[in-house]
């Protein structure tokens, strides 16, 4: 045993103590083993990477007008919002971001959260509680899961892209309110919701509909509006969106959208609005930014849907399993994980950055490549790509 002066305050150490996060050691073994390692690899702001990994998917991240109205927030506002939403936390971008968001997705109103993530929780356990019961589809994200295990509801998990394992589920609820959740577009296949089967369903079970629009805003729907509107639900009075501000719009940040009063419910009871800082001026800047050059360049959203399917026919012409996309993900299957990680660790060395899905990311436990479409990707950079990863495949 020994004592050391730390601070002013006397550490005794017996041994023991030293010995409280052994545990981990084990995991860590166990985990590398299994090829399920991750790792941290900060990126050069120089970088001449080919970028198939972020989810920049309109190339909005970098264009001057959005970096432009991040850094004249920040000289405005400052670098913070200094507090949470309800205390100093909220600015004129701000209220402007919600107004245009909310008009140009078609809703009757919307708020703004620091994450998509914190949207996503706030949905869900403000609209749900002990005496709900939420509906949430097997492949939905983990800020989706997150948000059923928090909300105190019962929580069904259905089968993937399943309406009527949905209106199986709502059926079964004892007069309860309920809510179905579902991602819009899924993140690890990009394979598109059945949203307007999935809003008949709770229709006739009258409950509400509750939808992640993370990979359809900007990408799918007239001019980028996203999965919702193309479906004919938004602004619907039973139908809530979450949608992010990092993918399409470039920026940082999350948004729920939907009826006035739900919005109004989210103010006073969401704990990751009331409770969390509010987002940093510049990135609501940027968003807004972007959101409005999107209006200005109707195509963009478009040209991401045509590099997506330019892709796929690339990697199933050379005989790789590449799962359709219905947006702008990509997804190639890997024969394992350990096979994933250096397919994408080979195409980093050739100077491409691609996406790497194992478990627990992949609610079916296989591994993927996950490629992402970009509007700003020339046809000569999708040669590129393709004859590097096509390359690069796992030939075992």
């Amino acid at each position: 045993m020994s004592t050391q002066q730390s601070q002013g305050v006397a550490v005794v150490r017996d041994g023991s103590s030293e010995r409280v996060f052994d545990w981990l050691d084990a995991v860590a073994e166990r985990r590398e083993r299994a090829g399920l390692t991750r790792r941290l690899r900060p990126r050069a702001a120089d970088s001449t990477d080919l970028d198939l990994a972020g989810n920049d998917y309109l190339g909005l991240a970098r264009h001057p007008e959005v970096v432009e109205a991040a850094a004249e927030a920040a000289r405005r506002w400052g670098g913070g919002a200094t507090g949470s939403r309800l205390v100093t936390g909220s600015t004129q971008l701000h209220a402007e971001l919600e107004a245009e968001l909310a008009e140009f997705c078609g809703f009757e109103a919307a708020l703004v959260f620091s994450s998509g993530y914190a949207a996503n929780l706030a949905a869900l356990t403000a609209l749900g509680g002990r005496e709900a019961l939420i509906v949430s589809d097997a492949g939905n994200h983990a800020s989706l899961i997150d948000g059923c295990r928090l909300s105190r509801a019962e929580i069904a998990v259905v089968p993937h892209a399943e309406p009527a394992a949905f209106r199986k589920a709502l059926d079964g609820r004892d007069g309860r309110r309920a809510l179905a959740v579902s991602d819009a577009v899924f993140s690890v296949d990009g394979d598109l919701a059945p949203l307007g089967a999935l809003a008949e369903v709770c229709r006739a079970a009258g409950a509400a509909l509750v939808v992640d629009e993370a990979h359809g805003l900007g990408v799918l729907g007239d001019g980028g509006r996203g999965a919702t509107a193309a479906a004919g639900l938004a602004g619907a009075p039973d139908v809530v969106a979450t949608v992010t501000l990092s993918k399409a719009l470039g920026s940082q940040g999350g948004a729920v959208l939907g009826p006035a009063r739900v919005i109004a419910h989210l103010v006073n009871a969401a704990r990751t609005f009331v409770f969390d800082t509010g987002l940093a001026p510049a990135a609501a800047g940027a968003a807004l930014a972007a959101l409005r050059l999107l209006r200005r360049e109707p195509a963009r959203p478009a040209r991401a849907r045509a590099v997506a399917r330019h892709l796929h026919r690339g990697l199933t012409a050379a005989g790789l399993p590449a799962a359709r996309p219905d947006a702008a993900v990509v997804a190639v299957r890997a024969p394992s994980p350990a096979a994933a990680v250096r397919w994408a660790a080979d195409c980093r060395t050739a100077g491409l950055a691609v996406g790497c899905f194992r478990p627990p990311s992949v609610p079916d436990g296989v591994s993927r490549l996950r490629l992402t479409a970009r509007a700003d990707l020339t046809d000569a950079e999708l040669a590129r790509a393709l004859t590097v990863i096509v390359a690069a495949a796992p030939t075992g």
